[in-house]
């Protein structure tokens, strides 16, 4: 009797080695006597058997009534001219008294593969079994259009990726190539070059149209945080200036060289009536902890309520995202807008964070909405990410008013893959955000951004040395923050006592505005104070913040330069990682520029006191020789530098605040020892670091294996899991109703395909969600025969046929290749497992996921069920249980999945798997 195991494993024996494709009710046959001629006679009836099944071979060359072999040559395009009556059906696309191709897209507008030879009326009948429910299929033909039958096809078909799961990008560029193929091989005349041109277009709109919203989102979020920051001191009544209560400070008093005498706007005190100078400093006090904390809790309030993904930066989801990874809601619309609305009230807040960082995550959620209103993208991963790649450029390039800066920020930072063509879609996006945020003109100054300098004059060599220290403070402040943000995350992850996220939030904001207000560099908010240290002393009328103080009275404000910088340091460290959108750029930069300031004025007194000291001897006489505001730049440079690793970018973005080609070679000085000093500490950066925190399964494609993800030197078949550890499906022998209960069993994301249980030969590889999308939409009763190899004798209507939907060109590499070049394999070519067979046998599996944790050096401790191996999958406890085995990448990612043999697993209180139940768009 056959055989009708679910599922097996090598260690069962050959009890499950059965792949007969009888009924198992059918009775066994008697035994029959055969002499040599039936055994003739037997032969000659086999081999006209198998001429028979196989006449209809689709690779030999008779297609219907022809008898010419297939071509695989492009056939080469008449002249429009060369025949009478071809001008007109050039430009209307048809030719005339030709059969129109055979289409490979139904009704509904999903692609149907089509065959090259006739099949019966049954076969018919059940492959259009499968388009009932094809609408719900990504990409469901692996060639598109392609008059090819998925007999012949490798990939076989695909669902749509589950949420947390990694994308194929070998599957989706060869879908896109496939589509492309379809499209200029029968677009013909003028229809065909327009349909071409709009089809080419679609991108450039995305793009553009990205770019014109991220300009007027980003123009908002500066009016507004403007607005309500300056709410906290004061409002702009109605006088005789035309003050009104919508206008912040800036516009309340344009006009007024010093703001002191502006008479519309209103401080509490005075809008209360005390005179009193200490009413006036309580009152004043009172209003701003009010404010500070009201406007951190709404930011939170919104966050928690409506879009739990617009938290932090969003720059290490975006990394992981391009790199291919599905985060479902990450970019949706509820996102959007709860990040642009949060963003306003968390800068308004006073909190040491900023908009910038987040503004990239703005950019790549607009791209995504008006990605959907073109489904030839959106049904592509892989070309999605690649607008998503461009797209983020937008967000840095209105952040700082850089566009060459935004897309070097996305080529150094965010892309998993950067070809030219995306290069030159960043710049456009780039370029159109920049001109909308000018256009509107938030500051009506000109400027993109409120700090935003020029500088005329230079620098002299003597200013190497502190400029050299400046790099090498920031990149100790790098090193230091990151260490000192990752043990703040971990003690929360690991505390529970701790209070809820609002509570958190509200707890932060009150002390931080507790702190702020007494010290008034800190007290403003953290683009006014940014731009008052990057200004020259020589075009300042107005001083508020009394950085232009000569002799004695400048070592008080060295003081306090000093004493905000340490206290900024803690207060971000803080900050960042809370449930509330905040970026760390804004205030590394205000840290730096902060100690900057504090050095540039110290060299500025010593120069002026001893300007006969040697060093000095450049400098002119009477001519100011040290300008404060270059080393706050440089210092801001470095600090930026130290926290997120970045080098060029950065370079070029302070060039384009400063319009200074002068001083580009202090800043790349700066920057380059504030990367070599931070990279002492460690080599991740900032987002690399929440990227391993968070458990993010993204692989460097740019690390060589010297970098943070260093490969050991050791073989693939020493990580692999086991052919003993796996859960493997056999060629037949399976019912739906067995099929399903493996399902039922465990929580892998794949199953190997193999010939019989005895020999192992790898046949292919089926995943989870193409297994159960098939078992759910047959329509067909449990008993039904399943199977995953050819069977000529199985009835297309009693059966179910699983070849089209298992992979059955899985790659494959040797168990005693290098792990280097495995995991080369998952980094270059965005695999999600691959399978290591010897001489076609099956040996083991490696996953995406198993490479992670190799690599970042994750210690993972599981808990065997107690089960028996028939019902988990046999997976046994030791060391292969210190990788991800056995199915994709992702399979317990996050807590998604882990019961079974894989072990319970505890849900990270930071990851966003925690809100799957938010009701999140």
């Amino acid at each position: 009797m056959s055989s009708h195991r679910n599922f097996m494993s090598l260690r069962d024996e050959a009890a499950s080695s059965s792949s007969s494709s009888r009924s198992p009710n059918e009775p066994p046959r008697p035994p029959t006597f055969r002499d040599e001629t039936d055994e003739r006679d037997d032969v000659g009836l086999d081999l006209d058997f198998d001429h028979d099944v196989l006449v209809d071979d689709p690779l030999d060359g008779h297609i219907g009534d022809a008898q010419t072999p297939i071509s695989f040559k492009r056939k080469q395009k008449q002249s429009v001219f060369s025949q009478p009556g071809r001008l007109l059906s050039a430009l209307t696309g048809n030719r005339f008294g030709s059969r129109s191709p055979v289409s490979g897209h139904s009704s509904t507008g999903t692609a149907t593969p089509t065959m090259l030879h006739t099949l019966d009326s049954d076969r018919s009948d059940h492959r259009d079994s499968y388009t009932e429910t094809e609408a719900l299929v990504s990409g469901n033909g692996p060639k598109d259009g392609v008059p090819l039958d998925w007999y012949a096809e490798g990939p076989g078909r695909r669902v749509a990726y589950e949420d947390l799961t990694a994308i194929d990008w070998i599957f989706e560029y060869t879908k896109e190539r496939q589509r492309l193929r379809v499209l200029y091989s029968s677009a013909t005349g003028l229809i065909g070059h327009l349909q071409q041109l709009a089809d080419a277009s679609q991108v450039w709109i995305v793009l553009v149209l990205t770019g014109l919203a991220v300009g007027t989102i980003a123009a908002s979020i500066d009016v507004v945080s403007n607005w309500l920051g300056d709410l906290k001191t004061g409002y702009c009544s109605s006088g005789a200036d035309g003050g009104a209560f919508y206008l912040d400070k800036q516009f309340c008093c344009l006009g007024y060289d010093q703001g002191a005498k502006c008479s519309d706007w209103k401080p509490w005190a005075a809008a209360l009536g005390i005179g009193s100078a200490a009413g006036k400093w309580f009152i004043e006090y009172f209003f701003f902890l009010l404010y500070s904390m009201t406007f951190a809790l709404a930011a939170a309030f919104l966050v928690k309520e409506y879009a739990i993904y617009a938290k932090h930066s969003g720059l290490p989801e975006i990394k992981t995202v391009l790199g291919g990874f599905v985060i479902r809601r990450f970019l949706g619309g509820w996102t959007l807008v709860t990040k642009s609305l949060g963003l306003c009230l968390a800068v308004a807040s006073g909190m040491w964070l900023g908009h910038e960082g987040p503004l990239v995550h703005v950019a790549c959620c607009c791209a995504n909405v008006f990605i959907k209103l073109f489904p030839i993208i959106n049904n592509n991963e892989a070309r999605k990410r690649a607008v998503l790649s461009a797209a983020a450029s937008s967000g840095i390039s209105v952040a700082f008013g850089s566009p060459i800066g935004g897309v070097l920020f996305s080529l150094e930072q965010l892309s998993y893959y950067f070809p030219d063509k995306t290069m030159w879609q960043s710049f456009v996006c780039a370029m159109t955000a920049a001109g909308a945020l000018q256009a509107l003109d938030p500051f009506r100054s000109g400027k993109l951004v409120l700090y935003q300098v020029k500088f005329s004059t230079g620098w002299h060599g003597f200013e190497i040395i502190p400029f050299a220290l400046l790099g090498i403070l920031g990149g100790i402040y790098g090193g230091l923050f990151i260490k000192a943000n990752m043990r703040v995350a971990q003690w929360k992850k690991s505390t529970s006592w701790l209070p809820g996220p609002l509570t958190q939030v509200a707890i932060v904001a009150f002390f931080t505005a507790l702190i702020n207000y007494p010290n008034f560099y800190m007290r403003a908010q953290t683009p006014e104070l940014v731009s008052s240290l990057f200004t020259d002393c020589k075009l300042v009328l107005d001083d508020p913040f009394a950085l232009c103080k000569t002799g004695a009275a400048s070592a008080s404000t060295i003081i306090l330069l000093i004493f905000a910088s340490i206290l900024g340091f803690f207060l971000a460290s803080v900050t960042f990682g809370l449930q509330i959108p905040a970026g760390i750029i804004l205030p590394s930069m205000a840290i730096g520029a902060l100690f900057g300031r504090a050095v540039g004025i110290i060299m500025e007194i010593w120069q002026r006191n001893h300007p006969q000291f040697f060093a000095f001897s450049t400098c002119d006489p009477d001519v100011p020789c040290v300008t404060p505001g270059v080393y706050a730049i440089i210092g801001a440079a470095a600090t930026l530098a130290g926290v997120t690793r970045l080098t060029v970018s950065i370079v070029v973005i302070m060039f384009e605040l400063t319009g200074a080609l002068t001083y580009v070679l202090p800043i790349m000085i700066a920057v380059m020892l504030s990367k070599w000093v931070g990279d002492a500490f460690s080599r991740r950066g900032i987002y690399e670091s929440w990227i391993h925190f968070n458990g993010y399964p993204f692989l460097d494609s740019g690390d060589e294996g010297g970098g943070a993800q260093h490969v050991p030197d050791i073989t693939a078949g020493q990580i692999m899991t086991g052919i003993e550890d796996l859960v493997v499906l056999t060629a037949t022998g399976h019912t739906i109703a067995s099929l399903r209960s493996v399902l039922d069993s465990c929580a892998y994301r794949g199953f190997p395909v193999v010939n019989d249980p005895r020999d192992a030969v790898l046949l292919g590889y089926i995943s989870r969600s193409e297994l159960a999308y098939n078992l759910a939409a047959c329509k067909l009763p449990p008993e039904t025969e399943a199977f995953f190899s050819h069977q000529p004798l199985a009835d297309p209507r009693s059966t179910l046929d699983l070849r089209p939907w298992m992979d059955q060109t899985p790659l494959t590499l040797p168990s005693r290749s290098s792990l280097h070049l495995a995991v080369s394999y998952f980094q270059k070519l965005g695999v999600r497992y691959v399978l290591f067979s010897d001489r076609g046998v099956l040996q083991g599996l490696l996953t995406k996921k198993d490479c992670w944790y190799v690599l970042n050096g994750a210690e993972e401790t599981r808990r065997t069920t107690g089960t028996t191996a028939t019902d988990d999958g046999g997976r046994p406890a030791g060391a292969a249980d210190a990788v991800a085995a056995a199915g994709d990448e992702a399979d317990d990612l996050l807590g998604g999945a882990g019961a079974g043999a894989r072990g319970a697993r505890t849900l990270r209180p930071e990851s966003p798997s925690d809100d799957r139940a938010s009701g999140i768009l």
